[in-house]
């Protein structure tokens, strides 16, 4: 009896595995051009943003969206993987956000030498090798934060820097954007730069670190919605919310509340919907033989309490 429930079950396991294998063809029309577009990362609202531009670009101009990424924005080993084994299915194109500004270049030197063009969206390549980027002007964003967080302070005292992976170009650009900025405030210090591996638990530990090491600390810049996150955390767990002022990167709705419940003080929002959509625009534009902008910047807000009801802002938070 036992013999025959383990075959039963083993051809329920072929049918489920079948049945998705078909399902997947299904919705692939192979008439259509296949655009692999490959994420930093899954696991984070941004991305999710992102990916509902490309699907709107996908069936506004007539294209396959493969939506394929690491799980983890640190897996720069997997990415590499998914964009060679995706190569090697004959993508007619390729959008990504890379995990690590030196570390992809290899892979998109081997897609130019098939003829597959490559476009990067919010995080670029340590080379212009990319036919078109896509992004935000994280440097300018940055300098925006450190404005902002100036202010809230007083134009004085210590701050802390938590970007997310080193190696990754939008970390690197925020990090040093924030710093260029607190220049312009001459009483007010960086003393603190942790990064949070773009991992909330990190990030909560890192901000603990630097409140423990730093109790007259007046505000922290968080780069990243894990990294905003966790510093959230670590603020309540330190008994510091409010009196250490917080600015954070993106408006994923767990970000978004925190703003509107006191946690935290201001938010740096990109527009990830149009990177996704303008992504997967300029990858057809270049499959069509259709001019392609080498570099689209994509716009930066601040959100505060105050302006977070207008319409316009509205629009920007992920839902």
């Amino acid at each position: 009896m036992l013999h025959k429930l383990m075959i039963l079950l083993i051809v329920f396991m072929l049918f489920v595995v079948g049945c998705g294998e078909n399902t997947e063809k299904g919705q692939m029309d192979f008439d259509l051009p296949k655009i692999l577009v490959s994420p930093k990362g899954l696991v984070h609202s941004f991305w999710v943003t992102v990916k509902a531009g490309a699907d709107s670009a996908g069936r506004e101009f007539g294209a396959n969206i493969i939506w394929k990424g690491p799980a983890q924005e640190t897996d720069i080993a997997r990415q590499i993987s998914i964009v060679e084994d995706y190569m090697n299915k004959h993508v007619d194109a390729i959008v990504l956000a890379a995990c690590d500004t030196k570390a992809l270049l290899p892979v998109v030197k081997k897609a130019q030498a098939r003829n597959i063009p490559v476009i990067t969206i919010d995080s670029g390549l340590e080379e212009a090798l990319a036919l078109s980027h896509v992004a935000t002007n994280n440097i300018a964003a940055a300098e925006k934060a450190a404005a902002t967080l100036a202010e809230l302070i007083g134009g004085e005292g210590t701050v802390a820097c938590i970007p997310f992976v080193p190696g990754a170009a939008t970390s690197i650009m925020r990090e040093s954007g924030f710093i260029n900025g607190i220049r312009a405030f001459p009483k007010i210090e960086v003393s603190a730069v942790q990064y949070s591996q773009s991992d909330v638990a990190t990030a909560m530990a890192v901000t603990e670190d630097i409140l423990t090491a730093q109790p007259d600390l007046k505000g922290i810049f968080a780069a990243n919605e894990a990294g905003v996150i966790g510093a959230v955390q670590g603020l309540k767990s330190k008994n510091k919310t409010g009196q250490v002022k917080l600015v954070g990167f993106d408006a994923a709705p767990n970000e978004v509340k925190a703003l509107e419940n006191g946690a935290l003080d201001a938010l740096i929002v990109q527009d990830p919907f149009k990177m996704g959509y303008l992504g997967v625009k300029m990858a057809m534009n270049a499959l069509q033989g259709k001019p392609v902008e080498k570099k689209i910047d994509t716009g930066v807000y601040v959100i505060t309490r105050e302006n977070l009801n207008e319409p316009a802002i509205q629009k920007l938070i992920t839902k």
